[in-house]
C-alpha cells in the first residue's frame, strides 16, 4: 500500500474527528496498521505523532537510564576503535 509518514497522521487524526475517540488497531486495515506502525513503532506513539495522545512524561529514572545507555554505547564504540587500532599494529607487525 506504501503509505506516507503523513498520510499516517492523516488517517489516525480523520478517524479522531469522526469518531470523538481514540482511534484503535482494529479500525484500519492490516496494512494501515502495519504502514503507521513502521513509522512510530508502538501504536501510543503513533497517537502522540498524530497529536491525538499526550506523551509521557519522562521521569528522572528514564533520564538516568538513557544517560546511561548512551554512555555504555560511547564505551563500546571507544572498545571497537581501539580493538581495530590493535588489530592493525599486530597485522603490521607480523608482515615486518
Amino acid at each position: 500500500m506504501g503509505l506516507s509518514r503523513n498520510r499516517c497522521i492523516e488517517l489516525l487524526v480523520k478517524k479522531y474527528k469522526e469518531t470523538g475517540i481514540r482511534p484503535k488497531k482494529s479500525d484500519y486495515s492490516e496494512e494501515e496498521v502495519a504502514g503507521i506502525k513502521s513509522y512510530f513503532g508502538p501504536w501510543p506513539r503513533a497517537l502522540e505523532a498524530a497529536g491525538i495522545k499526550e506523551p509521557k512524561p519522562v521521569t528522572k529514572k528514564q533520564r538516568r537510564e538513557e544517560k546511561r545507555i548512551l554512555q555504555k554505547r560511547a564505551r563500546n564504540a571507544e572498545r571497537k576503535i581501539m580493538k581495530k587500532q590493535n588489530m592493525a599494529e599486530k597485522k603490521g607487525k607480523e608482515e615486518k
